[in-house]
């Protein structure tokens, strides 16, 4: 009987400085890590995010660059930390993308994250340089139709969502292309300006296309783009739409769930901020608010359908 009221004492001990904790949470500056680079879109949204955020929690919210591996070093590198909210990551499809492409990271995409909330949508976009001879998507599958892997495009990454969903719309339209992945949606806009490529599929391309830089050619999204309303959806030329991107934020397994919402209340509120409604407007974001719990719900299904995509796309990697 002592040996377990001593156990009982020690368990209670632990829950009151676990309420304790999460009552006085934060009582030191929080770290977002972003595994994309600066410049990128989920870079500034980020960085919009952690301003406002930090008038709601009465702390600095520090923006820390992971990138490499299409996502996954950023992501890999927010599991390290302790899962107690001081330590939380941005993210979009694309690590949970990739860990169904190789096999091989020690994270599994719905079991190893505390989800915070959604905030917004990507528009991931096929896009070519202004002066590149395609005028619509018609004519770049057509030119590709007849010229096999003569087309290159860059992406932000291996199994990234923009990677995948440019290989499942090639599949679809039965035209064959040549990926050229680079580390971030920044660098595949700059190959892409540069000629060094001649097509992208990304999201970070609305900056350059309003500059009268670039041409979108086709948008992933179930529904065309009230600002770019005569661009077509995938289901407008296939018959089929692909997957769109969006971005949330999380936490390593384990957080408590009165932190959780202290930080999706704060991160919520920051969404109303004039900083951040700018920035979804430069590069073309759409507001797609998920809570928690939602959130997580979302993620499994989203993911469900995406090993077998990745078998029929032959994409795994040996």
């Amino acid at each position: 009987m002592k040996i377990k009221f001593i156990v009982l004492m020690i368990i209670l001990g632990l829950s009151l400085n676990s309420a304790l904790a999460a009552a006085e949470f934060p009582t030191k500056p929080i770290t977002l890590i972003v595994p994309w680079g600066p410049g990128s879109a989920t870079d500034v949204v980020s960085r919009a995010l952690a301003n406002g955020a930090k008038k709601f929690l009465g702390q600095t919210v520090l923006i820390e660059n992971k990138t490499g591996g299409g996502g996954t070093a950023g992501t890999q590198y927010m599991l390290t930390k302790p899962p107690d909210g001081y330590g939380i990551g941005v993210t979009s499809l694309n690590p949970f993308l990739i860990s169904y492409l190789t096999g091989t990271l020690p994270y599994h995409p719905a079991n190893d994250f505390t989800h915070i909330l959604r905030v917004c949508g990507y528009l991931f976009a096929i896009a070519v340089r202004a002066d590149a001879p395609w005028k619509n998507i018609q004519d770049f599958i057509q030119f590709a139709r007849v010229n096999p892997g003569k087309i290159s495009y860059s992406s932000s990454g291996v199994g990234t969502t923009g990677h995948i969903n440019m290989e499942e719309f090639a599949q679809l339209a039965k035209i064959q292309l040549t990926h050229v992945p680079y580390k971030s949606g920044n660098e595949s806009n700059t190959a892409l300006l540069g000629g060094h490529v001649d097509a992208l599929s990304d999201a970070a391309w609305a900056p350059l296309t309003s500059a009268g830089k670039f041409r979108v050619l086709l948008i992933y999204a179930n529904e065309r783009s009230p600002r770019y309303p005569q661009v077509p959806i995938p289901k407008d030329v296939v018959s089929e739409n692909v997957r769109p991107g969006y971005i949330l934020l999380f936490a390593p397994k384990g957080v408590a769930r009165p932190i959780v919402m202290k930080l999706h209340d704060a991160f919520k509120m920051a969404m109303n901020e004039p900083e951040y409604h700018a920035v979804l407007e430069r590069f073309n974001l759409t507001p797609l608010y998920l809570n928690s719990e939602d959130s997580q719900k979302a993620v499994q299904e989203d993911i469900a359908p995406i090993g077998k995509l990745v078998q029929k796309l032959g994409l795994q990697r040996q």
